[in-house]
């Protein structure tokens, strides 16, 4: 890690096992459209927005404590140029238990300035961690992004 990875932190009022699991729940929080599984260390699991994807390797779940994603693979529709700039980057939780509090330090290891997509990226990991994973914990509901309804054109 260094100073420049894409850091924030949220402090939650729930207990750290409940905490761990809204995280792994990420059609809870981060996108309804998810392909795999996220349940042990060596799983894979992909998520789409549109026609951007994401590939993900769990390579580390330490129970109540941590969860390491190491992007495998992507692809961001929406950029002019390295539409996979993501790979080999790792997205990691880490969940400290506070006076009944759990707090959520987050990082995306190699999502730095440098990034064509540091801003956009950024920006929307403060959104999905701020305020869906946040109301996913403290309500029962997040703010997914959700999978596109696709459309059969012979259907008339």
């Amino acid at each position: 890690m260094n100073l420049q990875d894409y850091r924030t932190s949220i402090t939650v009022s729930k207990a750290v096992a409940e905490t761990f699991n809204a995280v792994n729940d990420i059609c809870g929080w981060w996108s309804t459209d998810f392909e795999g599984s996220a349940a042990k260390e060596g799983d894979v699991f992909t998520v789409r927005f549109g026609d951007t994807f994401i590939t993900m390797r769990i390579m580390e779940l330490i129970p109540y404590s941590k969860i390491g994603w190491q992007v495998i693979d992507s692809w961001k529709h929406w950029m002019k140029s390295n539409h996979r700039e993501w790979i080999g980057t790792t997205i990691m939780f880490e969940l400290i238990e506070e006076e009944g509090n759990t707090k959520i330090d987050f990082t995306h290891i190699g999502l730095v300035p440098t990034l064509d997509c540091f801003d956009v990226c950024s920006d929307a990991w403060s959104g999905y961690i701020r305020n869906s994973l946040l109301n996913l914990i403290e309500t029962g509901k997040g703010q997914p992004t959700q999978k596109e309804k696709t459309t059969d054109a012979s259907i008339k």
